[in-house]
C-alpha cells in the first residue's frame, strides 16, 4: 500500500515550494492538493467540494498535467449556498450552488500557470473558500518571448 504524499512533498515535487511560487503554499494553507485525471481522449477531470462547515475547496488546489479542456464537478455539501466563479479561456464561468447541490463546468484552461477560482458571494472569499487550479507544462514556443536565455538558479 503506498500513502499519499505529505504536503510540503507535493508542493516541493510540484515546484510550488520556491520564491515567488510560494504565494500558492501561503494563501491557500489549508485543504487538500489533488491532481486531475486524464481520460484516454486526453479531456481531464476532477471533483471539487464545499464540505460541510469547513468553508473551503475540497481540494483547495488541483494540478492539471498541462494545458486542455477539465470538466468539473462541483459539490455543495454544506448548509448554505455559495457559488463558483471559474476561470476558463474566453469565458470565465459562473454557477450557483445552493446547499446541498452539485454543478458542472467544463473549463479550457490552455496555458501553463496558476488560475484562481472562488465564490464571491458574500464573504465567502475572505472566509476561505478561494482555490487554484494549476497547470503544469511550458509555454509552447510561439507564445515564448522573443528575448535572450536568462540565467537560471
Amino acid at each position: 500500500m503506498t500513502t499519499a504524499p505529505e504536503r510540503p512533498d507535493l508542493l516541493k515535487e510540484l515546484g510550488l515550494d520556491v520564491q515567488n511560487h510560494a504565494t500558492l503554499g501561503r494563501v491557500l494553507g489549508t485543504g487538500k492538493i489533488e491532481r486531475a485525471s486524464e481520460g484516454s481522449d486526453g479531456r481531464m477531470k476532477a471533483t471539487i467540494r464545499i464540505n460541510v462547515d469547513e468553508l473551503t475547496w475540497d481540494p483547495s488546489i488541483l494540478v492539471m498535467p498541462h494545458g486542455g479542456d477539465i470538466d468539473l464537478e462541483l459539490i455543495n455539501d454544506d448548509k448554505n449556498t455559495h457559488c463558483a466563479l471559474l476561470p476558463s479561456n474566453g469565458d470565465r464561468k459562473f454557477i450557483w450552488l445552493v446547499n446541498h447541490s452539485r454543478g458542472r463546468a467544463r473549463l479550457n484552461l490552455d496555458g501553463p500557470g496558476y488560475y484562481w477560482f472562488s465564490s464571491p458571494t458574500g464573504n465567502d472569499e475572505g472566509r476561505g473558500l478561494t482555490g487554484a487550479i494549476v497547470v503544469l507544462g511550458d509555454a509552447p514556443p510561439e507564445a515564448r518571448l522573443d528575448r535572450p536565455e536568462q540565467p537560471q538558479p
